[in-house]
């Protein structure tokens, strides 16, 4: 396949080349609008592209297409489009940008402590400038990477980042190319990675013009956005290599060190060789050629280990996966919410397996689905799924915009923090929820045709039909909207705040301090529950550590009567300490498996030893009545 770069690339010295895929189009011709107007015709390769080597061009020079001697265009790859996505698109001069990260090595993928942002509503700047004045703050925090919520250009200035219609360009409101160049350098220059959420499942509806170049999309199959993207149609390989150009563009122009795939699951390729496998392809040979791993990580609702298992053994060979199945399990034994997919959910057996397995829907039947659901992640190391409490999506597709502490108790919020941080994979948190921020995260949109507006409008609320929500949602259009999910920074300042905040910054410590957290053999884990009593203890090890916690999941008090620890264990943290504005803390301060341990409601306790003694399937699920179907896994798929 022709692996050929699309967009204006600016050569320096005044040359820039203009390469654009329009394979059944008659006529394409260059429009230079500024500094000095003139028409350029572009010459068709056999495969549809055309292209043109333009002299006496600058950086930031505005330029369009007429396609077919009729309409004008801006570029479909555009760079840059300063005055939104109906205007001319500009040429970007990336070859000189000074950039310090050289010496930059990424972090590996099983260390990564994720914080997701939206770089609009991040900070009062809602720029990527912004979020540079806060990265002093995430590092106290201790996050060492961000995952930035889309930035591809959409129309006008509010708007989650789904809705993109030109996926090579950084919004004009979050700072351009260059802003996104110096956030991301500032960055690396202070040990963060950057993971950038991209849309290859489908394109906005305004300013989407990809249909007057080429068949991009393909009426074979349906998406909950419209057509699907045609990655196995007629001339999918024009389609399937802008994608893949683009993906190497974050990478090699922006120096990104990952991407977040939305909703692969809504990408469709009947192909021998799958896109993702494509793209898993591209980043493995650009990494090989820099010497420094660039991830890909999906988000899907397949529960499907083909994704990330490796090419040689017939995956797609993507990095890591997004597993929801951890966040519904603690949402509904937390909430107590049974409408929608949430029906699925419900039993601490759900928590404990997505605790020790992954999927909690590894190949059962799945009531809400009404089929059997998904395959078994028992064997795939730990590392490889990515879980939340919270994020953008379980948030800001409810209809009032709720976040989790929002809907429970202060003292749920840091049991639902200790749990995530107990877990095996690689935790994600959602920007405010470490100090339990009180602004919702509601679904926001500036389109500017009246007919489309109505239809976002109509379509959010027919959507929360599905969950039992009567009451007309928040205006989706409405810049309220908008302002009323911007972060309150002055909450950090407010007691109850700062006290969740420190609860955070402990737990992220421990996680990154002790060695047991860094164990990824889903062998040396024990988890024992009641479903009765819904009480969840876990231990996992390494050869130096040990760490035992107890979670309570219920709003009564409870005792741990019976354990099985590996040696005497010192208290570390306890989520009713009056410390962190509990009730004050009943549990020991040792333990060595003999005491009987008081758990206050919805509290979480952590224990530490200093060595673990228990060896490889040593460390298992231990199942309690009346749950007795759940099973140990450590044996099979």
């Amino acid at each position: 396949m022709d692996a050929r770069r699309v967009g204006a690339y600016y050569e320096g010295s005044g040359t820039c080349v203009f390469t654009v895929w329009a394979p059944l189009i008659e006529a394409l011709a260059l429009h230079i609008h500024a500094p000095h107007e003139k028409l350029i015709p572009l010459e068709k390769d056999s495969h549809g592209y055309w292209s043109a080597r333009v002299h006496e061009s600058v950086p930031g020079m505005r330029y369009s297409y007429r396609v077919s001697h009729a309409v004008e265009r801006p570029d479909p790859a555009s760079f840059f489009q300063p005055e939104g996505v109906h205007q001319p698109s500009a040429v970007i001069d990336h070859l000189h940008y000074a950039w310090s990260d050289t010496h930059w090595q990424g972090i590996p993928l099983e260390d990564m402590i994720i914080y997701e942002l939206h770089a609009g509503m991040f900070t009062p700047e809602g720029t990527c400038a912004g979020i540079i004045t806060k990265l002093d703050y995430l590092l106290d925090l201790g996050i060492n990477t961000i995952e930035l919520m889309p930035v591809a250009q959409f129309p006008g200035g509010r708007n989650w980042g789904y809705d993109g219609t030109y996926p090579f360009a950084v919004q004009n409101s979050y700072g351009g190319p260059d802003g996104l160049k110096q956030l991301v350098d500032a960055c690396h220059a202070k040990g963060i990675a950057v993971i950038l959420d991209v849309v290859y499942n489908h394109s906005g509806p305004e300013g989407n013009y990809l249909r007057d170049f080429g068949p991009y999309f393909t009426q074979k199959y349906k998406t909950p956005w419209g057509d699907a993207l045609n990655f196995d149609d007629a001339y999918s390989y024009g389609v399937r290599n802008y994608f893949i150009q683009n993906m190497l563009y974050w990478f090699r122009e922006y120096h990104i060190d990952g991407l977040r795939l939305d909703a692969i699951h809504g990408i469709f390729d009947m192909s021998a060789k799958h896109i993702l496998r494509e793209l898993a392809e591209g980043a493995a040979a650009l990494s090989h050629d820099t010497n420094r791993t660039r991830y890909l990580i999906a988000e899907s609702d397949l529960n499907d280990v083909r994704i990330i298992e490796p090419r040689e053994r017939g995956g797609y060979g993507l990095h890591a996966q997004w597993s929801d199945d951890f966040h519904h399990s603690v949402h509904t034994l937390l909430t107590a919410e049974k409408t929608g997919y949430y029906e699925d959910f419900g039993l601490t057996a759900d928590l404990a397996t997505a605790l020790q397995s992954g999927f909690v829907y590894s190949g059962k039947y799945s009531p809400h689905r009404k089929r059997y659901h998904g395959n078994s992640s028992a064997l795939v190391p730990a590392y490889r799924f990515v879980v939340s409490i919270q994020n953008h999506d379980q948030i800001g597709n409810r209809m009032l915009g709720e976040r989790l502490c929002h809907l429970i108790s202060f003292e749920a919020a840091k049991l639902a923090a200790g749990i995530l941080i107990c877990s095996l994979n690689i935790p994600l948190f959602f920007m405010g929820e470490e100090w339990a921020a009180n602004s919702p995260f509601l679904y926001f949109v500036s389109h500017t045709d009246p007919a489309l507006v109505n239809s976002v409008r109509q379509g959010r609320k027919e959507e929360f039909r599905s969950f039992g929500w009567k009451e007309d949602p928040p205006d989706p259009q409405s810049e309220e909207t908008f302002r009323a999910s911007q972060l309150v920074w002055k909450e950090l300042s407010e007691e109850k705040h700062k006290v969740m905040f420190d609860f955070y910054r402990q737990l992220i410590t421990y996680r990154k301090e002790i060695s047991a957290f860094r164990e990824w053999d889903k062998r040396k884990i024990k988890i024992e529950y009641d479903e009765k009593k819904k009480i969840i203890c876990l231990e996992r090890g390494d050869r130096t550590s040990s760490v035992y916690a107890i979670m309570n999941l219920t709003d009564k008090k409870n005792e741990v009567n019976q354990h099985s620890i590996t040696g005497r264990m010192a208290k570390v943290i306890d989520s009713a300490d009056v410390r962190y504005s509990g009730p004050g803390s009943s549990a020991p301060e040792t333990i060595d498996g003999r005491q009987r341990i008081e758990i206050n409601p919805f509290a979480f306790i952590l224990y530490k030893g200093n060595r673990s003694r228990v060896q490889g399937s040593r460390f298992t699920v231990k199942k309690k009545r009346p749950c007795s179907s759940f099973r140990p896994l450590t044996n099979s798929r």
